[in-house]
């Protein structure tokens, strides 16, 4: 409880402005319960305390907070390998993990392999169409 702003020494809730005990925030303050816990967690996590940079990435490996790193580097640091401050693992430059979700930086492999069985069989529908209307021709 704060205490009364009037210096009356009175103890008084914080105000939560129009908001009763059945509005939907309040409501609802027992569900959620899991994600709580994980945003609990979440905060004892390394580099947490420090308060990491305007927007963070997080180590795959130890959940660490570590700044974002896009093109602040020189040029001659660009190809350098970087690790986690927290933990030393290996950084992989193409993927990183922000707050709720993974950024994947990766040219996708080729469909053709997956793709093959179906033109193969285009293929085949054309090629016997094609026997088919040479076999009605020259009849």
């Amino acid at each position: 409880m704060a205490a009364d702003a009037s210096g009356s020494g009175e103890k008084r809730r914080p105000s939560w402005g129009n908001v009763d005990d059945q509005h939907w925030s309040r409501t609802r303050r027992e569900m959620n319960e899991e994600a709580l816990e994980y945003y609990r967690e979440r905060s004892k996590a390394p580099g947490v305390a420090e308060g990491g940079g305007l927007r963070n990435v997080y180590c795959m490996e130890c959940d660490g907070v570590i700044p974002v790193e896009y093109d602040r580097a020189e040029p001659a640091d660009r190809g350098a390998k970087r690790t986690c401050p927290h933990c030393g693992v290996e950084l992989d430059a193409s993927i990183q993990r922000m707050f709720n979700w993974v950024e994947i930086d990766r040219a996708p492999p080729s469909d053709v392999r997956a793709l093959l069985p179906l033109a193969l069989g285009a293929l085949a529908v054309l090629a016997a169409l094609a026997a088919a209307v040479v076999w009605l021709v020259a009849r």
